[in-house]
Parts: C-alpha cells; structure tokens; sequence
C-alpha cells in the first residue's frame, strides 16, 4: 500500500458500496480521531468508554452502522464493521472494540422474531445492547410461553452503556432424546447483574464486565437458536430482507472485532516510521533512518498489515457475495472463515511485537502509546475467536472430512 494511502476509505465495490452512507460514516469516523486519542488515557483509567465519546458515537450514527435502514439504521454491508474499527482502532483499541462489538449487536437483533426488534428499537432505536457469547456459562430450560435462564457470563463489553444484553446458553431437557441446543437470550439490565471485575493490562477501556442471572424468564420471541444463524433466512428476515440479515453469524464472528487489531497494528506501524524518520541513535548519533534493520522491520511489519487487511475484507466480502445469490456457505467455507479471522489478527499482532521489540526502552513509557498499542494487540489477540490453534484444528479437522467441532458453525 502506499504511503499515506487512508486503508479504511478501500470501499466495497458496485451494489456493495452503501452509496454515500458508507463514505460518510468513514468521514464521521476520521473526524472522531484527534478527540479519541486525547481521551485515551482517561478511557482507560474509567475502564469503560467515556460519557463524551459514548455521546460522539451515538451522534456520528456509527452504532447504527448495520441496524436495518426500516428503523433509521444505515444498513450497511458487514465490511463496515472491519473498516470503521480500523479506522478508530488507530485512536484507541479500547473505543473501537467498543463500537464493532455494540453496532454487531444491532445487524444481529435485526434476526430475531419482528416482535423482539420492535420491542428493543421501538422504545429507542439509539439502545445499546451488550453480548456474552459463552454458551457453557449458562444454563436453560424449557419452561411455558419460554425459557428460565441462570448463569454467569464473563466479559460482556460495553454493558455499563447497555440497556440490554444477549446471553448464549445451552438449553437443557430432562428428555435426553432431546439432546441440548445452543440458544441466544434478550434480557432488560433489570435481569442481570454487572459484576465490576474488568481489572486488565489491555483493552482496559472497554469496561468488559462479568454479567450474572438468576433464574429469568425469558419469553419465546426474545430468544433465537443458533441454527437459526447458520446462514439463510433467518426469524428476522421476513422484515429484514437484506441478505446482510442472512449471513451465517458465528462463522464470520472474527471479523466483528478483527478490524480493531488492524487499526491498532496500522498505528503503530505509522508511530514507528515517523519516529524513525527523525530520531538520531543515542549511542553513536546515527539516524535510525539509515539502518537497514529499520527498513526491513517497516517493510515486514506492512506487509503483515496489509496482508491481514486483504483477508479479512475479502472474507467479508465474498460472504456478502454468496448471500446476495442466495448461497448458504458448506462447512468447509465456514471453517475457512474462522481459520482466515484468526489468522489475520494473528499477523496484526505479530507485526506490533515486531516494532516494540525494535523500538527498545522508548517503547516502555507510559507516557507514549507504544506500550499501550502492545497491551492492547495481545488482548485483543488473547480472545477464542483469535485462537489459531482452535480454529486451524477446526478447519483441517474439516479438510480431511472429520465433523467439525465447533458447534455454532
């Protein structure tokens, strides 16, 4: 890519490109930067966003990115979510982990049953909704017009700003025949409990609180199962028709966040290499700019920058692709898209390792970003989704015509 070419403004092409909604969220995106970065130290002492960059979020209308354009939304193709997180992800991990988290949860509410969508939007549109995606962390049953749901889930982002919260579970029969199903719940903040517990080295601003439930009822319409996520229409798509709304959820899960690691890679690579056109070696008064180590370090740290963002937008892409013509991705696909997530995200952390390493004692002063972009890539790296190992045992498991054993795919 070339030099201070704007990655995050490679729009999608022909029917994918959202006309002006897509350009003038990246506009509202880049015009957000200088403030975020300001904030960022004051984002991460709070350990959750900041009213006033909550409030910029809401008025930028960038939560709304994928909310169906039925109840003021910009429904926009799912690549959005990887660039406008790699756009704010340049100026603070923590606040795009945030907003790509949030915003999914809009795209997957439009799923469930219309009755569910207008309940949530019909009050406020603008309501954040928080996730807990552990389904063993829960446990349901079948119970009249429902289902009563205990549990408690960790790491739920975002929820102090959240009126609402999606909660996986497994649902339980006292019929074995019945085998257990993996299901997703709604509950109002009334029914859960947050549990301040978000005390980290990385990703400290996204206030990724524990969340606990004692035996709620939640009602039929406010659940949705994960075959029903699989790919195809899906419960909200008789209100929804935009295949966006008919993408397979848990097999493109990566590229949620995925983009938050590619910001934040991006930006410390562009650090790097503005420092290094101007520093002078301390111990022999050379310029680092003259090192071929320095040369070749930016020359691999980019390549691993771009080549993740090639992954992940093609995957976005191709999916968007295949809905449109009404095709509902094999197993093989799916795991390719697990393997490709993590494994992009993966690069994007080796490249920011790459460069604090070369950077030497400057990179461990707090009062610099360095150590923060390095916290935040291994946080963000240490999530499941992030997990090479478990994707790539996944999809060769796949590849040589084994069952998969992911079982949300």
């Amino acid at each position: 890519m070339a030099p201070g070419k704007e990655p995050s403004m490679i729009q999608p092409t022909g029917s994918q490109a959202g006309g002006g909604a897509y350009a003038s969220l990246i506009a509202k995106a880049r015009a957000l930067l200088p403030q975020l970065r300001e904030r960022a130290a004051q984002t991460e002492e709070l350990r959750r966003l900041p009213p006033e960059t909550e409030r910029d979020l809401h008025d930028s209308g960038l939560f709304r990115m994928l909310q169906p354009s039925r109840v003021g939304g910009a429904e926009l193709d799912y690549v959005a979510l990887v660039d406008c997180a790699e756009l704010l992800g340049k100026a603070d991990a923590s606040v795009a982990w945030n907003l790509a988290n949030l915003a999914s949860h809009h795209w997957m509410l439009g799923m469930f049953e219309q009755k569910a969508q207008d309940l949530i939007w019909g009050r406020d549109p603008d309501t954040l909704i928080a996730s807990s995606f552990i389904f063993p962390a829960g446990r349901a049953t079948r119970v009249e017009g429902g289902y009563r749901l205990h549990g408690s889930w960790p790491f739920s982002s975002g929820v102090a700003s959240c009126e609402w919260n999606m909660l996986a579970s497994v649902v339980y029969s006292d019929d074995e025949a019945d085998g257990i199903e993996y299901r997703i719940f709604l509950l109002p903040k009334g029914d859960y409990k947050v549990l301040d517990t978000w005390n980290v080295a990385g990703l400290r601003g996204t206030g990724s609180c524990d969340v606990e439930v004692r035996e709620a009822f939640v009602a039929d319409h406010m659940t949705v199962g994960v075959g029903d996520l699989s790919g195809g229409p899906t419960p909200g798509s008789s209100v929804n028709p935009n295949p966006l709304y008919a993408l397979p959820v848990f097999s493109l899960f990566p590229y949620v966040l995925s983009g938050v690691a590619l910001g934040n890679a991006q930006a410390c690579l562009d650090d790097y290499t503005e420092v290094a056109r101007h520093r002078i070696s301390t111990y022999n008064h050379a310029k680092l700019s003259d090192f071929q180590s320095t040369q070749i370090k930016i020359a691999e740290a980019s390549a691993k920058i771009d080549a993740a963002r090639l992954i992940m937008r093609s995957a976005c892409l191709d999916a968007m692709d295949d809905a449109r013509r009404g095709h509902i991705p094999d197993m093989a696909t799916k795991t390719r898209y697990r393997r490709d997530g993590s494994y992009s995200v993966n690069l994007c952390t080796d490249a920011v390792s790459m460069l604090f390493a070369a950077s030497g004692a400057r990179g461990l002063f707090t009062s610099g970003v360095l150590q923060r972009q390095f916290r935040d890539a291994h946080a963000i790296n240490s999530h499941l989704a992030f997990n090479f190992d478990a994707a790539g045992t996944n999809y060769g498991r796949v590849a040589l015509g084994l069952p998969s054993e992911n079982l949300t795919l």
